[in-house]
């Protein structure tokens, strides 16, 4: 506003200077004076002009909150692939069900991103399952938590110092293979009180070894917002009072034993044949691991469903 008095007065002035008759001069003046608008009907301009771009309406990202059972997504047409998942997490949810259903549930939420960040290799040397395993362990030490989990496609430096972008498509849709995953973890020690602590994570899609520790792909809210392009849990008002998750907790994931005997247990239990079976638990003692008494029992269970299913008396013709 200031700025257009100054011009008026500039232009005016000028013009008054070299202008003989007084008349001229309030014309002048009144040639650049920008003639005066009221405000609503400025409004009901401006509307009836947008009312008229969304005639037929605007574009749709595709981008809108889906909810399901027990998650949260908003989904990424382009890519085919959620944009963010969104779940919460308790002991209680998950109490009364075995080791084995509760590990199973643990991967339902994003089975998506787990699918697509699984597109080569085996999950046994990728960070993300043991990932998602420690979200569920967090119930047994806090009352709530909330998981946000999410692909990002980062750029990579190449020799010439050049940034770019590629990733990788697979299936008949073209997925996108995103080059890393994210996940917010936001938890609370009771339901009467303030979230406590919070911790943002981003993970390679890659092989990544068990000595590798969760710490390494810590980073802060604001630089995973920055990345990502979304704002995480925005109804907390003072998130920079949040504490570390790292600090109020270990971060520490399951080590090579421990999970290879939750893996093992899962592949068990789904075994379709009794010779799949006994490859999975030679190959367990190939590794040098000896099963648990969890692993032991599903094993002897599995065994006895398809000793039973594989006899000659229940073969078909």
């Amino acid at each position: 506003m200031a700025s257009r008095i100054r011009l008026v007065r500039f232009f005016g002035g000028f013009v008054c200077g070299v202008t003989v008759s007084t008349g001229a001069c309030i014309a002048a003046v009144k040639l650049y004076m920008p003639e005066h608008r009221p405000e609503e009907h400025v409004h009901e301009k401006v509307s009836a002009a947008q009312r008229l771009i969304e005639l037929y309406g605007l574009p749709l990202t595709g981008a809108e909150t889906r909810s399901y059972t027990n998650h949260i997504l908003s989904y990424d047409q382009t890519r085919r692939t959620p944009k963010w998942v969104a779940e919460h997490l308790s002991n209680e949810k998950l109490l009364g069900k075995n080791q084995w259903q509760r590990h199973f549930i643990s991967r339902i939420s994003s089975h998506r991103i787990m699918k697509i960040i699984q597109a080569s290799g085996t999950d046994i040397y990728f960070l993300l399952p043991r990932l998602e395993m420690y979200c569920r362990e967090l119930t047994e030490r806090f009352s709530d938590v909330w998981v946000i989990s999410g692909p990002l496609t980062l750029p990579q430096v190449y020799q010439d110092g050049k940034k770019m972008v590629s990733y990788q498509l697979i299936g008949k849709d073209d997925v996108a293979v995103p080059t890393h995953l994210y996940k917010v973890i936001l938890v609370r020690k009771d339901p009467s009180a303030e979230p406590l602590a919070l911790g943002a994570f981003i993970v390679p899609n890659a092989p990544i070894s068990f000595e590798h520790h969760l710490k390494e792909y810590q980073v802060s809210l604001t630089d995973l917002q920055r990345m990502s392009g979304l704002t995480f849990f925005p109804k907390i008002e003072k998130a920079e009072g949040l504490k570390n998750l790292c600090l109020v907790d270990s971060c520490e994931l399951m080590d090579f034993k421990r999970f290879t005997l939750y893996i093992t247990s899962r592949k068990v239990v789904s075994a379709k044949t009794l010779a799949k079976l006994e490859k999975m638990m030679s190959d367990l003692e190939e590794a040098g691991i000896t099963p648990d008494n969890y692993l032991a029992k599903l094993y002897h269970e599995k065994k006895q469903e398809l000793l039973k299913k594989e006899s000659p008396q229940n073969q078909v013709g």
